[in-house]
């Protein structure tokens, strides 16, 4: 399987992913903390940093370009200077872009004010209403003429109104009118799963996954109901529950499942490695890996990030390092007898 997986990641140069959701931009104060507040019982923090990163839908286009893939994000942002900011981040990090601006609210931004690699506070900017006709009929319009060019599309699913129900019931309309079938990735958000019918791959990590099976994910035996009763619910083609330190649950279907222990040497950040794996995930199935193998790189993927403060991404570089040179946990089969 090391060897596979080493042969194919020149294949995953160039690729093209389609990605469409909801956009944030992630705003870090970073800083020291040396005393508390004379006013209050908070830490003062002195300021020594600022950066403004690609956040939700972007994380994951981000990601793409890392592995050196080509990611078309689509997504709506503010009439405001963040929303131009993110524009051009995007246009910096090589991401091509459709991002439509919108009146009625501002972009999203999430400022995290970390000191001594802890973050103290996140101050979230955001309106979470569904976006308006009038623009979902210019996304479409967009898609109309885009979408069979796509083998792959991403739906990063952060909650914020991008991907609502008038979005999805137009989605598959668009789909079937095309017969095109591209795979379909969804990185849910639990209030939303009933919207998610039919994808290609459901990727929740467990307690997403125990939220809409109704039920505790506590051990194997929980994970592999919880992926039973998803199935029942919602009828995925391929379901990813990703475990933390457990590693990945990969249900080939209802009752055929792999169980990919994680590959990480150590875990100080799990911010973003969602991203990391849907983005991981899709750039595989678009240079034609079989889901099971794009899983096991997106484990990988993840096992890398998660080694690191903050949303980080994984070169192809890095990947094959870490393939070479980690130790090699097997892939079982997982199942009630097991």
């Amino acid at each position: 399987m090391d060897k596979k997986i080493l042969s194919v990641l020149p294949s995953l140069q160039g690729q093209k992913v389609l990605i469409i959701g909801d956009v944030m931009l992630d705003h870090y104060v970073i800083g020291s903390v040396d005393r508390i507040s004379p006013e209050a019982p908070v830490p003062v923090v002195q300021v020594t940093e600022e950066k403004y990163l690609l956040g939700g839908a972007g994380n994951v286009a981000c990601n793409i370009v890392s592995l050196g893939g080509e990611p078309h994000l689509i997504g709506f942002v503010g009439a405001d200077e963040e929303g131009r900011l993110f524009n051009r981040l995007c246009s910096e990090s090589g991401i091509k872009c459709y991002l439509q601006n919108a009146d009625d609210r501002p972009t999203t931004k999430k400022t995290r004010v970390m000191a001594h690699n802890q973050q103290m506070v996140r101050v979230d900017r955001e309106k979470n209403s569904d976006f308006s006709d009038a623009l979902l009929d210019e996304l479409f319009l967009f898609l109309e003429k885009e979408i069979c060019d796509f083998k792959v599309v991403i739906l990063s699913d952060y909650g914020k109104g991008a991907l609502s129900e008038k979005f999805f019931a137009r989605f598959w309309e668009l789909l079937e009118k095309k017969q095109h079938k591209p795979h379909v990735l969804v990185d849910p958000k639990t209030v939303n799963y009933d919207r998610y019918k039919s994808v290609t791959m459901l990727t929740p990590n467990s307690k997403e996954a125990g939220e809409g099976a109704s039920m505790a994910v506590n051990n194997k035996a929980d994970v592999l109901e919880a992926g039973r009763r998803l199935f029942d619910r919602l009828s995925p083609t391929h379901l990813l529950i990703t475990l933390g330190g457990d590693g990945m649950a990969f249900f080939e279907s209802s009752n055929v499942v792999k169980h990919v222990p994680t590959f990480a040497r150590k875990v100080f950040d799990v911010t973003g490695a969602g991203d990391t794996v849907i983005a991981t995930l899709g750039l595989g199935l678009a240079s034609g890996l079989d889901p099971l193998t794009s899983a096991i790189l997106a484990n990988y993927a993840a096992g890398i990030v998660v080694g690191q403060v903050g949303a980080a991404t994984v070169t192809v570089e890095e990947l094959a390092e870490a393939v070479r040179d980690w130790p090699k946990p097997e892939v079982n089969n997982w199942s009630e007898s097991s």
